[in-house]
């Protein structure tokens, strides 16, 4: 892509109305260079809390401080929840713990425990101390639930009335209390003395109601209760399935003490979905924000593995070096089989990966996907054999050499859609994460099989 066609594309991006403009974000920089806070403030002043994180996210460290100095003070605390977790890890850090306090203590509870969660364990146990002791116990309680479980993401500003009251007196209760009452809410739960989930109501059910229907006539057939320590992975499956807006979390005495909200769920799907793409490339994601050093050393890791299994690759390759040297158009044939196995087993992990992160995939059809994706393999593997041979015949003037490739091509593309489906689910029963390492194992089959086949009968039929 040139310079002129890059240039285009970015331009016709900025007319998209829930993005800044560069444009504007000069303006802003400038402003803040030029130590104007009344203009800083005035154009801050207009954004949505997205818009300013945006903006954050896309200026230098050195604009950020400034700029941090300049608005912070004064700047919506839903800023610092719409931002890149390491960014704003980044960010809270150059700024006071009394500081960071106060903007944890104007979030609801899951955006502060969102909050608290990416900070350094010192720096965390500092903020902590400087809440107050209700928000205090909420961030402790939090922490005290497994990593990514519901506990971790549940709101614990809920609306909870008891089964007795009627459908006016709750809305007199809403009316009375909107100041206590989370920013938003979809249901409202009917609790016992002892706070177990009696039901659960739509809001919608509540408006269209008499003010003389008692609460317990509304309830839905049927409660989904979450405990606490399930994961937030089979949480949003539940939410997908279900078609649920939220649902009411439990502690192991059955008790209610949050709720999880179909916006905390989309955060969830979209952060799995992008953490197993970057899984897969093997980098972070939050690499856009790290420093170089940090970036340099965990992408290290992984290009340390994909270069000991192309030294596999090679070591195969180097079998047949008398066979190569006698017949230099292998070496030119070569990558070809070895990039149409990887592709083709690419497709067959992206689809075994989908389907184990969404449940689709169990030990009910296991074999059923492995067999689906290996014979599309041998299907596009026949089709491409048979292109592959023809051009290498007519480009070299040798038959049975289009012959070689188009037997390598087939076998390898077999190989790649059953170890593409084989690999992520083997990885997936012994417990490690198909999203990181199958990959590596793919390309290590694909390019030793695809290499030992192509030459292995090279060796054979030509000579």
């Amino acid at each position: 892509m040139t310079d002129e066609n890059l240039n285009t594309l970015i331009e016709h991006s900025e007319d998209a109305p829930f993005l800044l403009s560069d444009q504007e974000i000069r303006d802003i920089i400038n402003a803040v260079r030029a130590q104007d806070p009344d203009t800083v403030h005035a154009i801050l002043g207009d954004l949505a809390p997205v818009d300013i994180a945006e903006l954050i996210a896309k200026v230098t460290d050195e604009d950020r401080r400034e700029l941090l100095l300049m608005y912070g003070e004064t700047m919506n605390p839903l800023v610092f929840a719409e931002m890149d977790s390491e960014l704003r890890r980044t960010t809270l850090s150059t700024l006071a713990a009394e500081q960071v306090a106060g903007i944890v203590s104007r979030l609801e509870s899951d955006d502060a425990l969102g909050m608290v969660l990416d900070l350094d364990e010192q720096f965390r146990q500092e903020i902590i101390r400087k809440l107050s002791s209700k928000i205090r116990l909420a961030v402790e309680e939090g922490l005290s639930f497994p990593e990514k479980s519901a506990g971790r993401l549940m709101q614990r500003e809920v609306v909870a009335v008891p089964q007795f009251w009627t459908v006016g007196k709750t809305i007199d209760y809403l009316r009375e209390a909107a100041n206590d009452l989370p920013d938003d809410f979809f249901d409202i739960f009917v609790i016992d003395p002892a706070y177990h989930v009696l039901g659960q109501i739509p809001l919608n059910r509540v408006i269209r109601s008499k003010r003389s229907v008692k609460m317990e006539a509304l309830v839905l057939d049927e409660i989904m209760t979450i405990p606490a320590t399930m994961d937030q992975e089979e949480l949003a499956i539940i939410f997908r399935r279900d078609n649920i807006t939220s649902a009411p979390v439990i502690d192991e005495n059955q008790r209610l003490i949050g709720v999880v909200t179909i916006d905390d769920i989309v955060d969830v799907i979209e952060d799995e979905a992008e953490e197993d793409m970057m899984k897969m490339a093997g980098v972070d994601q939050g690499d856009m924000y790290r420093a170089v050093l940090s970036t340099t050393g965990t992408r290290f890791r992984w290009l340390f593995v994909n270069l000991l299994t192309a030294i596999l690759a090679s070591m195969v390759i180097s079998l047949f070096d008398a066979t190569i040297e006698q017949i230099v158009a292998l070496a030119v044939l070569m990558p070809i089989v070895a990039s149409m196995g990887g592709n083709a087993g690419t497709q067959s992990l992206a689809v075994a990966v989908r389907a184990l992160a969404t449940r689709e995939l169990s030990g009910a059809n296991t074999w059923r996907i492995i067999w689906k994706e290996s014979l599309v393999g041998s299907l596009n593997g026949f089709a491409f054999a048979v292109l592959a041979g023809v051009i290498t015949a007519l480009w070299f003037g040798s038959p049975m050499l289009g012959v070689v490739i188009a037997a390598a091509m087939w076998i390898n593309l077999i190989v790649a859609g059953f170890f593409g489906a084989c690999i992520p689910i083997i990885l997936n029963k012994y417990g490690s994460d198909p999203a990181v390492s199958s990959t590596v194992f793919l390309t290590m089959m694909t390019d030793v099989v695809g290499f030992f086949a192509f030459l292995g009968l090279a060796a054979v039929l030509l000579f």
